[in-house]
Formats: C-alpha cells, sequence, structure tokens
C-alpha cells in the first residue's frame, strides 16, 4: 500500500463486506446484492451525491464478477475511447468472456451521439456499463439508454456510517491511521460528519488534515480536539447545482412550504439554501410571484404586488441586500391566506375551451367601432353596466352554448370570503345572473 496516497484513496474498500451505506440497496436481500454476487447484473447507473460510494462499488463489481474492467470518464473520453474499448472487450484471444465492465463517471456530460454510440455494445451485452452521475440520470440520459440500465440512487451516508468509518480508519493499521496513537473527541468527530454531510470522502479528508497538521503529545498520542476539527473544516459544501437534480428538490420544497398556510421557517431555510447555493434572484422572485398568483391569488391580492415589487427590486438592488427582500416576498406569500381558485377556474375554463362547443361572442357584446359593424347588429341591446345598482347589468355575458357554466368559486378564504359572500348577494333574486 503506498502511504502517499491520500487516506480516502486508501481506506477504498475492496469487497462487499467492506463497504459502507446504501443499506437500502445492498443489504443481502436487496437485488443489487443478489445480482452481483449471483454474476448476473446487467448494465446499471448509480446516481447519487459525491463520496457516497458510486466509484468504489463499481470496482468492487468487477473484483467481485471477475470481468476486466475499463474507466473513463465523460468529459475526456469521446467516440474514439468508446471504439478502442468495444474492440478490446470482443477481442476473444485477450478477454476470453467476450465482454467488459465499463465504468462511465459523469455519464450526464455524455453527448447524445456518445450514448447512442453506446446502446448496441450495451444491448448485446460486450459493455456492462455502470454510469456513474450526480445529476438525476432522467433529466440527463436519453431515454434509450436508460431503458437498458437498472437505477440505483445512492443516498448521503448517515452519521451511524460516517461513525464506522472513522472508527474502521483508525483501527486499520495497513490501509488506516491504525499505527499511530491518535486519540479524536466525540464533539469533533460530531462536527467533522456534521459538515461532511453525508460525503464519506470529506470525512475522511478533514481527518487526515487533522492528524498531519496536529503534533503529538509527550506520550506520542496525537489529541484531535473539536477547535482542530473546526479549523481543518471550516465551512461545509454546500450541495446545490442550479442546473442539478438538488435545484429542483430544492425549489419544490421551496414552493410547497410557500403555499401551506404559516410554514414561514420552513421558507426561510430553502430560501437560505437557495441563497447560499448560488441562485439567481430573479430566478427565485419568480417562483414567488408564481406562488403569489397561483396559491395565495385572491385570498391576498396584495401578496403578487409584493412579489412583482420585490422581482423589480432584486433587479436593481443586487445582492446580498436582495436576500433581504426575497424573504419579505416569501414570507408574504407564505404567511397570506391561500386560495387557489382563480387557477381552479381558469383550467375549467380552459378546459370547456378545448372539449366543448363554445359558441360565438353574444351580438351585444361584440365590437362596434368599425364602419358596418351596427348593420350586422353587434351591439345591440348591450346595457352600459355603470348605468345600473351596483354597476351590475343583466344581460348575456357567456356564449349561449354556456351560459350556464360556472368556473370561479371562492373560497372562505382572507379576502376572497368577502367576494364569495358579494357573489352570493349577486345570484339571490334581486340581482340574479343571466
Amino acid at each position: 500500500m503506498n502511504r502517499n496516497m491520500p487516506l480516502a484513496a486508501r481506506m477504498r474498500p475492496e469487497t462487499l463486506s467492506e463497504f459502507v451505506g446504501q443499506k437500502h440497496i445492498l443489504s443481502p436481500n436487496k437485488m443489487l446484492y443478489r445480482a452481483i454476487k449471483a454474476d448476473r447484473l446487467t448494465s446499471a447507473i448509480f446516481y447519487g451525491p459525491p463520496g457516497t460510494g458510486k466509484t468504489t462499488l463499481a470496482k468492487i463489481i468487477a473484483g467481485e464478477t471477475k470481468y476486466p474492467y475499463k474507466q473513463l470518464n465523460a468529459v475526456s473520453a469521446g467516440v474514439k475511447e468508446i471504439r478502442e474499448v468495444a474492440k478490446e472487450a470482443e477481442n476473444y484471444i485477450l478477454n476470453p468472456k467476450g465482454r467488459i465492465i465499463l465504468f462511465f463517471d459523469e455519464i450526464h456530460r455524455l453527448n447524445k451521439g456518445q450514448q447512442d454510440l453506446l446502446l448496441p455494445y450495451v444491448e448485446n451485452g460486450t459493455f456492462i456499463m455502470i454510469g456513474a452521475t450526480t445529476e438525476n440520470p432522467f433529466f440527463e440520459v436519453n431515454k434509450a439508454l436508460l431503458s437498458r440500465s437498472l437505477i440505483f440512487r445512492f443516498d448521503p451516508l448517515s452519521d451511524e456510517d460516517l461513525k464506522e468509518l472513522i472508527a474502521s480508519c483508525l483501527r486499520d493499521k495497513e490501509k488506516g491511521l491504525g499505527k499511530q496513537k491518535i486519540e479524536i473527541h466525540s464533539d469533533a468527530v460530531e462536527h467533522i460528519i456534521r459538515i461532511s454531510e453525508g460525503d464519506a470522502r470529506q470525512v475522511l479528508n478533514a481527518l487526515e488534515l487533522a492528524v498531519l497538521t496536529t503534533s503529538p503529545n509527550e506520550n506520542g498520542t496525537i489529541i484531535i480536539t473539536l477547535d482542530i476539527a473546526q479549523e481543518c473544516v471550516q465551512s461545509k459544501a454546500l450541495r446545490y447545482d442550479r442546473n442539478g437534480d438538488n435545484h429542483y428538490d430544492v425549489t419544490s420544497a421551496f414552493i410547497k412550504s410557500m403555499r401551506n398556510y404559516m410554514e414561514p421557517d420552513a421558507v426561510l431555510h430553502w430560501l437560505a439554501r437557495m441563497i447560499e447555493g448560488g441562485e439567481k434572484p430573479e430566478f427565485i422572485a419568480r417562483r414567488i410571484i408564481i406562488a403569489a398568483s397561483e396559491d395565495v391569488g385572491m385570498a391576498n391580492p396584495a401578496a403578487l404586488q409584493v412579489a412583482v415589487a420585490a422581482y423589480q427590486a432584486v433587479e436593481r438592488v443586487g445582492w446580498p441586500e436582495a436576500r433581504i427582500i426575497l424573504a419579505h416576498a416569501a414570507l408574504m406569500v407564505a404567511c397570506s391566506p391561500k386560495s387557489n381558485a382563480v387557477c381552479v377556474g381558469l383550467d375549467k375554463a380552459m378546459e370547456d375551451i378545448k372539449n366543448n362547443k363554445i359558441g360565438q361572442v353574444p351580438l351585444n357584446l361584440r365590437d362596434t367601432h368599425y364602419p358596418g359593424a351596427k348593420e350586422f347588429g353587434h351591439g345591440e341591446g348591450y346595457k352600459y353596466s355603470h348605468d345600473f345598482p351596483e354597476g351590475r347589468a343583466l344581460q348575456q355575458y357567456l356564449p349561449y352554448e354556456l351560459k350556464d357554466a360556472r368556473y370561479y368559486f371562492p373560497k372562505e378564504s382572507g379576502y376572497e370570503a368577502k367576494i364569495k359572500s358579494r357573489m352570493q348577494q349577486m345570484m339571490d333574486r334581486k340581482y340574479p345572473r343571466k
């Protein structure tokens, strides 16, 4: 074992029994575990955050199955490299089994042509292709390749998994730090694990840095305290990619938290995640505008005004002050009464337009501002609304084919409750709907 290798590389497990984490796919009764042990694995795509074991598991599979192992990176490998690997795999003199395990790191970066080139080799079994990606493959990999691959999601390692990893590293005299006398305080362990966000590589890198930069005491023991751990890992690397899977998940959580009535703390949390992740303020502001209209609607019309004003303000102000404006608008939406009656009503009207006979504009509502319009009866019988009590003139407004249609049903929520009350008054005998 090369002791100059980084600790994370030295500690890479070589067998399934050494592998830490991902029990939801690698427990003995799970399909992936059984397929590896039975040498029946087909092409697969591993996706999940960095440091969760995707590359490591691919190498373990190669060892367990005894197939030749080749690794390519989508950033640097092209058509030429793929063809060369295929040629080697099909050479029965060099490779009697006639197939290889091809590990493609960052497979989401392959272009369409490169993905299409892989298809026949995956389909005929020349490649047992294992793709690794931090992005959701359902967004980034074409459907033809997805349909020929099993998809496995890798989760961030749990605190228990990472504690086990640290303990194993401190015991291991061959690959780890077991030859040194090391004492690590429990609060230092907790800090390293908390900052790592489930990334085994970050944990081992932090542990190695702490050991390398700490002098032994008079007894020859390296003591890692919380202060030392904090110096080695001062801030966490926030896992947020503006174009990736996490972007969609965090945005979804932000929107759904705003949608719920009175969930301001969750709204601020997800907003902070987007801000810290480098999301553009205009993107966040657009999401707030949509929520103000779709989820608050007429229950608090002022929410949309604040949201639009916030969008205009962040364009002029920029970071870091824009964060306060976004929080203001997001909390306005979060704390407003909720109603989706506007959205539901429009959807119902759109459904009628698509599926039902919708008729013509009633003659009394047609345009009269061009020569000859009156000869066609346009505007005939139109009643000017302001000439009638409360501005309500009894005449045909909907097409005759849809005269009984109802779309907007206000809720008993905020300002919309007043609208509902007034609509009910208009529906009585004094002001019926014609």
